[in-house]
């Protein structure tokens, strides 16, 4: 299973000719406590697999046409940064805000037209986003679904956090009723590890979800950036 904001190929794709959709991410990055990249990508993932399991998102929900609409043509996800007042205006907005282990903040909006941002969204900055562990991450906690990075690539956390995003809603699509209530009941847990690339060539062809991303910044398109993982044994349905 491959997916997401994926590079169109030679052939028509049926998501090109419906009206494109963006989910919005904002990290709270205030100058004097940046929050650690893993968390933050951890976090990140953890607010998609949020709005995606919101009463809101479902059925008659109110955000639930946005969700189908977003879902039927290509789930770009865009991550901007905000501090200060900027992050008090962003949270005012309809959304929902996740924390992670470490701190790191992150709120995920429902979908908007890609030329629809809320003004207090379109303010905020894309770049500014690099960040770091201050000590490398432990073992992955027990029960956590498991985003492998790609290890040869070289992304910001902005884009890295939209691509732990993208990994992690594959895997929620991929997993029977069952599987997504146990994840949801337990508060989704999720880690986010760089593989080696011995274990990366295995992944790729493990027939795991794969995110191919479309190369519409600092990556070339097609390139492998996450695969999902979930239990002992790989993908659990």
């Amino acid at each position: 299973m491959s997916s997401n904001d994926t590079a169109p190929d030679a052939s028509p794709d049926p998501r090109d000719e419906k009206p494109q959709y963006v989910l919005p991410l904002v990290v709270r990055i205030e100058r004097d406590a940046p929050p650690a990249r893993t968390d933050a990508l951890e976090t990140s993932a953890r607010a998609v697999l949020e709005i995606l399991a919101d009463d809101r998102s479902l059925g008659e929900g109110e955000w639930a046409q946005a969700m189908t609409d977003w879902q039927d043509a290509r789930i770009r996800k865009v991550v901007r940064r905000a501090r200060g007042a900027e992050w008090r205006r962003a949270v005012a907005l309809p959304g929902i805000t996740v924390t992670g282990a470490g701190g790191s903040e992150v709120r995920v909006f429902p979908p908007v037209p890609l030329d629809g941002w809320p003004k207090e969204l379109a303010k905020l900055q894309v770049s500014g986003t690099d960040l770091d562990d201050p000590a490398e991450p432990g073992p992955v906690p027990e029960g956590a679904a498991v985003l492998w990075l790609n290890p040869e690539l070289d992304m910001s956390a902005g884009k890295t956090m939209a691509q732990t995003g993208h990994g992690a809603q594959l895997l929620w699509w991929a997993l029977s009723d069952a599987a997504r209530k146990t994840w949801r009941e337990a508060g989704f847990p999720v880690a986010v590890r760089t593989a080696d690339p011995e274990r990366w060539a295995r992944l790729t062809s493990s027939g795991l979800p794969v995110v191919r991303d479309a190369g519409f910044t600092e990556i070339a398109p097609g390139s492998c950036t996450v695969v999902s993982e979930y239990g002992a044994a790989g993908l659990v349905g």
